[in-house]
């Protein structure tokens, strides 16, 4: 959305979900920077780092949520199978 592209609700929702995980298990946001140009850069570039503490399975799975083409993003199907759920 940030690019300007067309809403992909659903490839939207699991973005957001993966933020949400991602802050409950590092305790951070995953992209954030006090200049919103910079924050926007970061996003469509997937610019974040994984916490050496993480799972395998966890960072398997934030890495798979965001991915920045939507239609490339896991799915619903895919989060379910994953073995991090």
């Amino acid at each position: 959305m940030i690019a300007g592209n067309r809403y992909h609700g659903l490839a939207s929702d699991i973005w957001s979900i993966g933020v949400v995980l991602y802050a409950m298990m590092c305790g951070y946001l995953p992209y954030e920077d006090q200049k919103t140009s910079n924050l926007y850069k970061k996003i469509l570039s997937a610019d974040y780092t994984l916490p050496k503490f993480l799972s395998a399975e966890a960072k398997d799975l934030i890495a798979k949520i965001f991915v920045t083409d939507p239609d490339q993003r896991i799915d619903i199907e895919g989060l379910r199978r994953h073995p991090f759920y």
